[in-house]
């Protein structure tokens, strides 16, 4: 399932994962909270806001309609967000009304090809790696390194398994009939700490922790591109 046609055709509807900030989570935060064990507000607060500035350039990978991509902007007065998604996202972000902060890309691949060299200052992503195989997780991070300023900084969340294991796949709302078959056939892949650090690694990032802690199924990974 997570090939590039499976992706491009799965979250047409776009995904929502509620009011990220909001102190009292609203059904939908609470439902998606409950399977990962962590609080989207704490992970707001730990793993992205200490790398914003109110200047910062950054990007955005499967924003859906938008949960993150709203929280983010708060913080950027002067700054940019650039998204990328295979859906035409800008129907439901509507980037007009946010003058120059706010540019949605819509793609057919992964190759990022159409930004800058060095210019973003921050890459984030939640609810997308996790749905990406091996392969898939390389070619982005390998095409989006030279996309970073000298010491950006990364933040991913993706699955993990070994976490997995421990937490429980029925309380993490996976299927557990998933671990009998191919990763071309689920949606949520094999991955754990070390393949992902490993992956991060080849494609010539800086692993800072393969893992924050933050929530109890997946893992949320923090690199670096070198000075």
């Amino acid at each position: 399932m997570p090939t590039l046609d499976w992706l491009r055709k799965e979250f047409d509807y776009g995904y929502d994962s509620g009011h990220i900030l909001s102190i009292m989570p609203d059904n939908r935060r609470a439902e998606e909270e409950k399977k990962i064990g962590g609080s989207y507000r704490e992970v707001f607060f730990k793993a992205v806001l200490p790398y914003l500035k109110p200047d910062s350039k950054v990007l955005e990978y499967g924003p859906g309609k938008g949960s993150w991509t709203r929280a983010i902007l708060g913080y950027l007065p002067q700054g940019e967000l650039h998204t990328v998604d295979f859906q035409d996202v800008a129907k439901w972000l509507y980037p007009e009304i946010n003058e120059a902060r706010l540019v949605c890309h819509q793609v057919e691949d992964n190759s990022c090809d159409f930004f800058e060299d060095d210019y973003f200052d921050f890459f984030w992503s939640f609810g997308v790696l996790c749905h990406s195989n091996t392969s898939h997780i390389s070619e982005i991070l390998g095409n989006t390194l030279s996309k970073m300023r000298p010491s950006g900084v990364a933040v991913h969340q993706y699955g993990d398994w070994d976490k997995l294991d421990r937490y429980g796949w029925q309380k993490g709302g996976i299927p557990l009939s998933f671990k009998d078959q191919g990763d071309n056939d689920i949606w949520w892949p094999r991955n754990n700490q070390q393949t992902m650090a490993s992956i991060a690694t080849a494609a010539g990032w800086e692993v800072v922790t393969a893992d924050l802690g933050l929530v109890k199924r997946d893992s949320i990974i923090v690199m670096k591109r070198g000075k």
